[in-house]
């Protein structure tokens, strides 16, 4: 977790007054949750440097005492951050032997380490702070875990629990945390953002990445943007051939390094294409494909809308299965084949 800058967004200022205000207590146990990619990571960033700062003020930490310097190296004493091994392997920090059994999930080893630090004194003989992120990748175990651990509070420990799909939580870890639910930007604003970035393929991203700028950022430095415009080129000119079309998304999630898409993100993209068609069809108007309006209009037009609300609804229980398909292939065929039959007005297709 970096530590340089320590400043919520700007758009996040009414929910950061609203904890921060004078005399309002803080909880032991913050639950942070909204879309991925408006900032709720910068803003439980800055939310542990204000708990852990020895001369904080109105706007957050101060960034100039030792405890903000120790936070700045990514070393203090009473500071935990929590996150699934994968993403430290992601950041080269793991060595090569932990690399090859690398989890994408936060386990329940990981939340029993915290005991000695919660029920200790602190170092700093202030607050102790821990923060998880992303709070779904925590399997039930290590939810149950740590529920034992919130059920005994220590003075001045304080959890920061950061999620985007705030169901996957258990309800009863949601009845130990104050949640604040933070919003996403207005369309205007994540664009001003984004244009002082100077990054121009983020702001061709921002919409289709329902309207989040820290996501399109993250998407564009990646290199994926052309392959988001590979699969949305295949969507808008797709042929009639099932097999032909999942060929050509297959070879954007093939691509080195990173460039190349996941396979949720990819159906991600086509479940928002077909959403498209359906507004389209039913209210003349569309929300992430603007830019297409044209071509999607057409489809539209030869379209049914049951069979698109048909299509969409069986994309709804494909996701379910997109993070380990057992046949890549032929998920993708069967997407391909869905979605054809769908703009074909329900006539039969190639394949």
């Amino acid at each position: 977790m970096q530590h340089s800058e320590n400043k919520h967004l700007d758009w996040h200022e009414t929910d950061w007054q609203r904890l921060w205000r004078a005399g309002a207590s803080v909880p032991p146990a913050l639950l942070l949750a909204g879309p991925a990619g408006i900032g709720k990571h910068a803003f439980a960033q800055a939310s542990a440097a204000r708990l852990l700062c020895e001369s904080p003020t109105a706007k957050g930490a101060c960034g100039a005492c030792p405890s903000c310097h120790w936070l700045a190296g990514n070393n203090h004493p009473d500071f935990r951050y929590l996150r699934p091994e994968s993403e430290v392997e992601a950041e080269g920090e793991a060595s090569v032997g932990e690399k090859k059994k690398a989890s994408r999930q936060i386990r329940i080893e990981q939340i029993r380490e915290l005991e000695d630090f919660v029920f200790v004194g602190s170092h700093r003989g202030g607050a102790r702070v821990i923060v998880i992120e992303p709070a779904e990748a925590m399997n039930a175990a290590a939810q149950n875990a740590l529920l034992k651990i919130l059920e005994e509070p220590s003075v001045s420990v304080y959890f920061i629990l950061v999620t985007s799909r705030i169901n996957s939580l258990l309800p009863t870890i949601l009845s130990r945390c104050r949640l604040m639910k933070l919003p996403k930007p207005g369309l205007a604003e994540a664009s001003d953002w984004l244009s002082q970035t100077k990054d121009k393929a983020a702001l061709e991203l921002l919409a289709l990445m329902g309207g989040a700028p820290l996501r399109a950022l993250a998407e564009s430095q990646s290199g994926r943007a052309a392959a988001f415009g590979a699969v949305v080129a295949a969507l808008a000119e797709p042929g009639e051939d099932p097999l032909s079309l999942a060929a050509r998304w297959e070879r954007q999630l093939q691509l080195k390094d990173d460039a190349g898409l996941s396979m949720e993100s990819l159906i991600d993209i086509v479940q928002k294409w077909v959403l498209e068609l359906v507004q389209r069809k039913l209210a003349g108007r569309g929300r992430y494909f603007t830019d297409r309006s044209r071509v999607v209009e057409q489809l539209a037009g030869r379209a049914t809308a049951v069979g698109l609300i048909r299509c969409y609804n069986d994309l709804v229980k494909m996701r379910a299965l997109a993070s380990h398909p057992l046949n890549p292939k032929l998920y993708l065929e069967e997407l391909a084949e869905r979605y054809l039959h769908a703009i074909a007005g329900g006539k039969a297709v190639r394949g």
